[in-house]
């Protein structure tokens, strides 16, 4: 049986139907599943690049780009029941940190602690997730868990790195694909939702000391995340007065980085690395000199396909269902 996902626009459209119509049309257009590993091989590579999976990432992520363009963390949005209930999951997720403390062991890195953590995620996901969805869609709930589940880092290697950050966008992609979100929870999804998302992987990081998967070292952008330096770059297109030096100085992080994501991930990497800018963050040293923000943007894009979507090693952990199908996409 074919499956088709509905993509937001198409649920948007249904929206005038009766939840009656919507169930019989949404149980019978789709067949969720447990998504599975798809790329083994880097001669898959291809199947990857050509399929609707793919398609849908990179056109839910340009999407969210461009809601966020321009406009500042403070600024006025919608805050949805759902949007609300994701805020309490990932609440749910920053508690259990406090509730699982770091254990006494030999190695300074990879604290065992985390598995611990990991391993409630692991039981508790689908129930998280069930939670979320609409009542005709409340099947799609164990295969979005996965996505859930694989986005908060590695519990062998306890490491984490922008193949896990990719499987929660996945998680918001495959939510919207169900309709649990709409096109008007748009700005919600990234400077909420995406945001407090960050705050617990970045307290994760802190707490269990965290290894960065995959890191390219000094020629990666940044050891754990890369999507916030695209829609926070997106966040100062047309800004009268920062421009992308700008972000080197202590005074405007200091300043500007309640309203600003980019900043905020500067101030991180500031907190954790010593020494100078240029050695340990090497490649947003170089972003400093582009000379505008629009410019920034579009290069973080072709940086994000070339160095997260278009490496194997990344991709090879990337999980494919229903909603975010291995199946080619249209030409």
């Amino acid at each position: 049986k074919e499956t088709v996902s509905l993509t937001m626009a198409e649920a948007e459209q249904q929206s005038g139907s009766t939840p009656e119509d919507e169930a019989s049309k949404a149980t019978d257009s789709v067949t969720f599943m447990v998504p599975k590993k798809e790329i083994s091989m880097v001669p898959d590579m291809g199947k990857w690049k050509r399929s609707m999976a793919y398609a849908d990432y990179i056109g839910f992520i340009l999407a969210l780009n461009g809601a966020v363009k321009g406009k500042k963390l403070s600024c006025e949005y919608k805050v949805s029941e759902t949007v609300q209930k994701l805020l309490d999951l990932l609440g749910t997720l920053d508690r259990w940190i406090n509730e699982t403390p770091p254990v006494d062991q030999p190695s300074r890195f990879g604290n065992k602690a985390y598995r611990t953590w990991s391993s409630i995620l692991d039981q508790e996901a689908e129930s998280l997730v069930f939670a979320l969805l609409p009542e005709d869609t409340s099947a799609a709930a164990a295969e979005i868990a996965v996505y859930l589940k694989e986005s908060v880092g590695n519990a062998v290697r306890i490491d984490y790195g922008t193949g896990h950050e990719a499987a929660f966008a996945a998680f918001l992609c495959c939510l919207c694909k169900v309709g649990a979100l709409k096109v008007d929870d748009q700005l919600a999804i990234v400077f909420l939702v995406f945001n407090r998302y960050l705050e617990v992987m970045r307290k994760l990081q802190k707490t269990y000391r965290m290894e960065p998967a995959g890191s390219q070292g000094v020629w990666g952008l940044d050891d754990f995340q890369f999507l916030p330096f695209i829609w926070g770059s997106s966040q100062f297109v047309d800004h009268p007065t920062l421009e992308p030096r700008h972000f080197l100085e202590e005074r405007v992080v200091d300043e500007q980085q309640h309203e600003y994501m980019f900043l905020e991930c500067i101030k991180f990497i500031n907190e954790m690395k010593t020494g100078p800018f240029a050695e340990h963050s090497n490649q947003l040293w170089n972003i400093s000199a582009v000379p505008t923000w629009s410019k920034v943007n579009q290069g973080l894009i072709r940086m994000y396909k070339a160095e997260c979507l278009e490496k194997f090693p990344v991709i090879q952990h990337f999980k494919f269902g229903s909603l975010l199908s291995i199946q080619p996409g249209k030409p």
